[in-house]
C-alpha cells in the first residue's frame, strides 16, 4: 500500500499569486477565489472544513457548507447542541478551510466564532426546503441513536403529527460566523514552489505576508 501511495503525484499548474495581484482586503481577495470557483461550475464550491476544539483539545473536522459572508465573517448553520456546537460553546476559536482542486487552491481561514442573530437564521431556516426543515428539527444531531428506523420513526411521527403544517425553527438551530483574524491564500505551482500569502489582522488593518512552500 505505501508503494501505491508513494506513486500517486499530481502536477500544481495553477496561476501566479503576486504581491501586486492581491487586493489589500482579504474578503475582497476570497470572494474574487470564491467567484472563480463557481463561475468554473466546480462541486460543492462552498464546502468547507470546519475546525473546531473544546476544552479537552481534542480538534473536530468535518464538512460544512458556507452559507453566507461579508467583512465581519463567515456563516454556518447547525444544531447548537451537535459536537461542534458545544466545541465552539467550550472555544470559540477555530478555523475553516476551502478547496478547490481544479485550481490548484485553498484558503485557510482562522479566528473566533459567536452565534448569528435570531432572525437571521429565522430568515435561512424559512428559506429551506422542507425536507431540510423537518430534519433539522427531529434529528438529535451528534447523538448515539439505536438504529436507521429510529430516526425515520422521529421523522414519520413529526410529519402525522405536522402535516399542512408551517415549519419553525428549533431554538436548539441556527447560525454561527467565523470572524477571521487570520487568511492564507494557497495557490499551487510547478515544481511544489507554491504561492503562499497570508493576512493577519492589526489594530490598523491587514498586514500581508509571503510564506515558505
Amino acid at each position: 500500500m505505501e508503494t501505491i501511495l508513494y506513486n500517486i503525484r499530481n502536477e500544481y499548474r495553477g496561476d501566479s499569486l503576486l504581491e501586486e495581484q492581491l487586493d489589500p482586503n482579504p474578503f475582497t481577495q476570497f470572494k474574487a477565489w470564491l467567484d472563480m470557483a463557481m463561475n468554473n461550475g466546480l462541486p460543492e464550491p462552498t464546502a468547507c472544513t470546519l475546525i473546531t476544539t473544546g476544552t479537552d483539545l481534542k480538534p473536530s473536522g468535518r464538512i460544512v457548507l458556507l452559507k453566507d459572508f461579508d467583512h465581519e465573517g463567515f456563516v454556518f448553520f447547525t444544531n447548537y447542541n451537535s459536537r461542534k456546537g458545544r466545541q465552539i460553546n467550550e472555544n470559540p476559536n477555530g478555523s475553516i478551510l476551502f478547496f478547490w482542486p481544479d485550481l490548484f487552491r485553498q484558503v485557510r481561514i482562522e479566528g473566533c466564532f459567536a452565534k448569528i442573530h435570531e432572525d437571521e437564521s429565522a430568515n435561512y431556516f424559512n428559506s429551506r426546503p422542507e425536507e431540510s426543515q423537518i430534519s433539522s428539527i427531529i434529528s438529535p444531531q451528534s447523538e448515539i441513536i439505536p438504529t436507521r428506523n429510529f430516526l425515520e420513526k422521529l421523522w414519520d411521527d413529526y410529519v402525522d403529527m405536522h402535516k399542512n403544517n408551517a415549519h419553525e425553527r428549533p431554538t436548539f438551530w441556527g447560525g454561527y460566523k467565523l470572524m477571521p483574524t487570520y487568511f492564507e491564500f494557497w495557490q499551487g505551482r510547478v515544481n511544489r514552489l507554491h504561492d503562499r500569502i497570508i493576512y493577519e489582522q492589526t489594530e490598523t488593518g491587514w498586514n500581508t505576508y509571503r510564506l515558505a512552500p
